[in-house]
């Protein structure tokens, strides 16, 4: 196998079963699919890509739902702090 992805993706790819191998397939988009018809890719080369790809997005997510929650919170004692200077 290339070394395209992580080593430990293309692990992870060895362990999937074929009903979630097919459901990775799904999901790709972009180039990684055109690659793999044409194969320039391997089927279990584009299913690592697939897996990073997904990690990534994943923690990028968690990282923009987390700066989310913390801006909401700081919003809202901001609102605290000024509906309480106002009262006075």
């Amino acid at each position: 196998m290339a070394k395209i992805s992580k080593p430990e993706y293309e692990e992870k790819v060895r362990t999937l079963s074929e009903e979630e191998a097919e459901r990775l397939l799904s999901r790709m988009s972009g180039k990684l699919p055109k690659r793999l018809h044409k194969e320039k890719l391997t089927r279990e080369e584009a299913l690592a890509i697939q897996l990073e790809l997904e990690d990534e997005q994943l923690q990028e997510w968690r990282k923009n739902m987390k700066d989310l929650h913390t801006h909401i919170e700081e919003t809202g004692k901001f609102k605290a702090l000024a509906a309480q200077k106002s009262k006075k």
